[in-house]
């Protein structure tokens, strides 16, 4: 019966626009689900256009995304609809920062990411599987978790952890409300975005984001403030490699304001999307008890009774398979938005300056064109690596602007998915299925409810 109900029927997915839903429609759709704005022919085409107060094109392409992320890229900037919603909180970060100011910030970061920091940050997220897998294996027996509420708190307890190195006067559950609250006011598209009005007039939901944006913003000052007064860690966490980091080019380094900007960005971007990304693949993994069995039997050879360790990641290649599969089908920032500078050519349509082009990465990660049956679950697609056109799989994005966090997601994302499911048989809670929702990124609306046993 499982098999045959696993082939019947696919894993969740947002219904997509038949008709034109005109300018007030699309609005109503982007403040509740931005995935209310797709329409069903971006999953069969290669690019798609319309005019909702702006000019604008979703682009489907591959050959047209690398023009815009790799080899235009300076001709196609975030979009100020983006840059609307985020500054108030992350400043010029390089997030959100274009152009030389960008450059020269993600330098001096980058080699707080190379390989060997994001391995060395590893024990902390093994911590973090264990301690998960305790809460969820608490009181014995069988019993209904929100896993999403869970790895919410797995990932806040490793960012914080590898942000601020733990300082116990760092209150994690403050920071964490003020940052939920943060990207739910923020992410509800205001209308004025939609017109194209300036900036500088004030958004009615953006007024609430105010004080979660000061007390995210005097958690971080803080912290940095208290990290200076004592130096660095025997082992360096992101802010120390983030205070020492300079641009190799300029010899510039970080000031306070640029700092805070950038850790209050690896703080927000890095948790909530890992994740969602891990809420996800525990979903994926109930929905197909075959590929669950599997990737249970491969954690367990590899791991027997403890967690999973950076040293592990090489040798799970199944649950590596199902986080990526994961990624694609629900990828955590389902849309990139830009605004073209200059006229230009994609996918032999006029673009012209001051057009809003979009890339809907869930569109694109299911669309025809680039995969067979693409609606289903199926890891064995990335059994040797990325099976299509690089640039029909972004989950990180991709050209010089590429997630800078992209290792350090998938490390921790394998470390945890592994050490729960060698402990636990995860299956689904009838009627709770999770809905898919957009909002700046792709949540599992009522959470991610599903039945843990221990094995």
């Amino acid at each position: 019966m499982g098999d045959m109900q696993a082939i019947t029927r696919e894993p969740v997915k947002a219904p997509l626009v038949t008709e034109p839903l005109g300018f007030f429609g699309s609005l109503q759709a982007a403040r509740s689900n931005l995935l209310g704005i797709l329409p069903q022919i971006s999953v069969t085409q290669p690019m798609v256009s319309g005019k909702t107060g702006l000019r604008w094109h979703m682009v489907m392409d591959p050959p047209s995304i690398r023009r815009m992320l790799l080899e235009k890229v300076d001709a196609y900037p975030k979009s100020v609809v983006t840059k609307n919603l985020l500054r108030p909180a992350i400043g010029e970060s390089m997030f959100v920062a274009e152009g030389a100011h960008w450059r020269w910030q993600r330098r001096a970061a980058a080699p707080a990411f190379s390989h060997r920091n994001i391995k060395n940050l590893a024990p902390i997220m093994t911590r973090s599987a264990e301690a998960a897998a305790d809460r969820i294996g608490a009181g014995g027996g069988k019993r209904a978790v929100n896993v999403h509420e869970e790895m919410v708190r797995a990932t806040f307890e490793v960012i914080s952890d590898v942000t601020l190195s733990g300082d116990s006067q760092f209150d994690q559950g403050a920071m964490h409300k003020a940052i939920d609250n943060y990207i739910d006011a923020a992410g509800r598209v205001s209308l004025f975005d939609m017109l194209g009005m300036p900036g500088w007039v004030p958004r009615p939901g953006r007024v609430l984001t105010g004080n979660a944006v000061k007390r995210m913003k005097s958690f971080a000052d803080d912290a940095i403030a208290k990290r200076q007064a004592v130096g660095p860690r025997d082992v360096p966490d992101l802010l120390d490699l983030l205070l020492a980091g300079e641009d190799p080019e300029t010899q510039r380094s970080m000031r306070s304001a640029e700092l805070r900007d950038n850790l209050l960005t690896f703080i927000v971007a890095g948790h909530e999307t890992t994740a969602l990304t891990l809420a996800w693949a525990l979903y994926l993994c109930a929905y197909d008890p075959d590929v669950q069995e599997a990737a249970a039997a491969q954690a367990r050879e590899v791991l027997g009774d403890r967690p999973a360790t950076a040293d592990d990641v090489a040798n799970l290649p199944l649950i590596r398979a199902i986080v990526d599969e994961a990624l694609r089908l629900y990828p955590p920032a389902g849309l990139i938005s830009r605004t073209a500078l200059e006229a230009d050519e994609l996918c032999g349509r006029e673009i012209k300056p001051g057009d809003s082009v979009m890339i809907p990465i869930y569109a694109l990660h299911r669309n025809q064109l680039l995969w067979a049956d693409p609606d289903r679950f199926d890891p064995g697609r990335f059994a040797d690596g990325v099976p299509v056109d690089r640039y029909a799989y972004l989950p990180f994005g991709d050209g010089p602007r590429i997630c800078i966090g992209a290792g350090f997601a998938v490390q921790e994302a394998v470390i945890i998915l592994a050490t729960l499911l060698a402990r636990f048989r995860f299956s689904e809670v009838a009627g709770r299925e999770p809905k898919p929702v957009m909002i700046i990124t792709l949540r599992p609306e009522g959470g991610v409810w599903l039945m843990a046993e221990p094995r």
